[in-house]
């Protein structure tokens, strides 16, 4: 059985969950991963309306579509940053209150509402960023010493742990979006955060090859290191040129979608992901949950790549085998 195309809504916020419902029913997807901002999926009207939960459901049937997923990645990125004002232009009002009192702590408490939210709409995953106390700090000078690194894992433990043992008790995961500026964002770095968790069941990654390869680092190695950790994927491609020229990788304060960029997202087909091979190692592995477009290409309109993307998924995805390939020569 093919796993499900969905389309991730967090790129689609300025439109109504249902006008963008009908658009991907068009597309062929088979349902949406809802971002818990907009009027797509809202977190306290989820928890203070019994109702709520049906409302979302009832829509997204109306088109044919279903939903495997919410994500909350900006509640999540403001639980272990450092708070400037860059979060009020990613929070709502209710958790920025003007940058005063501890926005950390209502993002913490947002968190724990967003997985309560979950088992209430009947999903198993949200998917969200953990935001970290030492990603400034990634070139290391003025010099950072080993001791800053494990004190930033160990804050990250503190404040995500509680919230981790809330997702449990109601039987819902969270998937760490691993991405530069979080305290996960290569195999290292994810392989730090499980064992400042202590393997704690509730955490995992939501899988998204773009913000790998740009690194240099192989995405189909990252889901083969974390085979059971794999909770979700996002299906997002990036291009990379790593020909000497006149800007760095590390993007130069260079805008997205600026040509002189050596890394920029692309829509899935037209930069340097190698799907095929994901998509067979995503069979190796047994996941079986959405694959789910997250549109982002900054010189291609959003409805063409949405269109485009989930026809690319649907020609190259292929159910797993049934049995090894000899087996039948035992017959």
């Amino acid at each position: 059985m093919s796993r499900p195309i969905t389309l991730f809504t967090g790129q689609w916020a300025d439109l109504t969950l249902d006008k963008l419902a009908e658009m991907a029913a068009g597309w062929g997807y088979d349902g949406l991963e809802l971002a818990c901002w907009g009027d797509h999926f809202e977190v306290d009207k989820a928890l203070s309306d019994d109702a709520y939960c049906q409302t979302r459901h009832d829509l997204l049937a109306r088109h044919g579509l279903k939903v495997w997923a919410i994500s909350n990645h900006l509640a999540g990125q403001a639980v272990c940053d450092v708070i400037d004002e860059r979060h009020g232009r990613i929070l709502p009002p209710r958790l920025w209150q003007d940058g005063k009192g501890d926005v950390q702590e209502r993002c913490a408490q947002e968190m724990i509402d967003t997985a309560k939210a979950a088992a209430r709409l009947g999903v198993k995953v949200v998917n969200g960023f953990t935001g970290s106390s030492i990603w400034p700090k990634i070139y290391a000078f003025p010099p950072t010493t080993d001791a800053e690194y494990a004190q930033g894992f160990k804050d990250f433990a503190a404040r995500w742990k509680p919230i981790l043992d809330e997702f449990k008790k109601v039987k819902v995961k969270f998937a760490l979006e691993v991405h530069p500026t979080e305290i996960a964002f290569d195999i290292f770095s994810a392989k730090t955060a499980l064992e400042a968790l202590k393997g704690h069941t509730s955490f995992g990654f939501n899988f998204d090859p773009s913000h790998l390869a740009w690194q240099l680092v192989d995405p189909v190695e990252f889901l083969k290191e974390f085979p059971d950790r794999i909770f979700h994927t996002h299906m997002k491609d990036v291009f990379v040129d790593l020909t000497p020229g006149r800007a760095g990788i590390l993007g130069s304060h260079l805008g997205f979608g600026n040509a002189n960029r050596r890394w920029d997202f692309r829509s899935i087909g037209h930069g340097v992901v190698n799907f095929p091979a994901i998509l067979r190692t995503l069979n190796a592995i047994g996941y079986e949950g959405p694959l789910s477009v997250e549109w982002e290409d900054p010189h291609m309109a959003r409805e063409h790549g949405a269109a485009e993307s989930v026809a690319f998924l649907r020609k190259i995805q292929f159910p797993s085998a049934a049995a090894a390939f000899d087996k039948a020569f035992e017959k």
